[in-house]
């Protein structure tokens, strides 16, 4: 939704947004974790994506989870990020209504995608721990898993797809006396491009974004927390195990699993504390509106690229491949 402000308001404009007064040592930090961001994902993407491409066996279907986390990162981050980042160096563009409905669109899909994408990452993780537990080993194993898998991963972009249709139809390009007043974290923490959201009503934009924030984002955070307990009960079972032929198997794996649960741990934390920031930042805009609004938003904008920069890096710590890789790289 877009609201005019007159002459005599206390409000300064940048293209289409209230402007947050952004330092350049806050713009070059930006700059550096959204580098970090595009870097660490596309490098991540292309490392595993080679690794499944030639060797068929182990570890794949975690291979491809994490890809489809990365890639989501990766396309936020070109598809928003740097355009922010252009924005910020004092190149104000803008795009007219029907562009403004694609990006809008794209937007919200993208971080949609992304925030679902590493929830599945901690369930699926969750999963393979109770299936090597001692009353769930199979030596056959799921053969039809890989297919369940890339039918799963196509679901989530495409109920979020379907998620992201209100943001093309309720979105529009502005002028430059326009703010906005209706924010969401799936769309990022203020205008850009010149693209606002254009709800009918005051009550339609508020719900659609309660929903959102309810939907897309406090439940996966719940999730994520809830399978990650679950994830160290598994693992504090699988160490209590017994010393049996039947059990070997279980125990043998218990080390790799613990050092697999401290990353996936480690990233979904991350991923926790930046989103749960955004959302709160976010959602103190479109309900309060108090003195530390503006702050605030500074703040979720800087816990949405948190978690895209940093989680290349974490991966890099438990991934056999991309740890080979970076010390290859290093050493020439």
């Amino acid at each position: 939704m877009a609201e005019h402000i007159g002459e005599d308001g206390e409000s300064t404009l940048i293209g289409m947004g209230l402007r947050v007064s952004v330092s350049p040592v806050q713009t070059a930090f930006y700059l550096i974790l959204v580098t970090l961001g595009i870097l660490g994902n596309f490098t991540v993407v292309g490392v595993i994506g080679k690794s499944i491409a030639t060797d068929h066996v182990g570890g794949r279907n975690s291979d491809i989870i994490i890809i489809n986390m990365a890639l989501s990162n990766l396309l936020v981050s070109v598809m928003r990020n740097i355009p922010l980042v252009i924005s910020d160096i004092g190149l104000e563009l803008y795009s007219s209504k029907e562009w403004c409905q694609v990006l809008m669109g794209v937007w919200v899909w993208l971080r949609s995608v992304n925030v679902w994408s590493t929830l599945f990452l901690s369930a699926f993780h969750l999963q393979t721990l109770r299936r090597v537990a001692p009353t769930a080993v199979s030596r056959n194993g799921p053969r039809s898993f890989p297919k369940t898998l890339l039918l799963s991963l196509t679901l989530i972009w495409l109920l979020n797809f379907v998620y992201s249709i209100p943001a093309h139809i309720f979105s529009t390009s502005g002028d430059v006396n326009s703010t906005e007043t209706l924010m969401l974290v799936s769309s990022g923490t203020r205008p850009l491009l010149g693209c606002v959201w254009n709800f009918p009503s005051s009550y339609s934009g508020l719900a659609y974004a309660t929903t959102s924030m309810v939907i897309h984002e406090t439940i996966p955070i719940v999730l994520m927390a809830i399978t990650n307990l679950g994830s160290l009960y598994t693992l504090y079972t699988h160490s209590r195990v017994r010393s049996t032929a039947q059990d070997a198997l279980v125990i043998k794996r218990v080390p790799a699993e613990r050092r697999a649960v401290k990353v996936i741990l480690t990233l979904i934390m991350l991923f926790i504390i930046s989103w749960g920031t955004s959302i709160i930042s976010v959602n103190y805009f479109n309900y309060n509106r108090g003195s530390s609004a503006e702050f605030l938003l500074i703040i979720a904008r800087f816990a949405n690229i948190i978690f895209i920069a940093m989680s290349p890096i974490v991966l890099a710590f438990g991934h056999r491949r991309l740890r080979s890789f970076i010390k290859s790289t290093l050493s020439h």
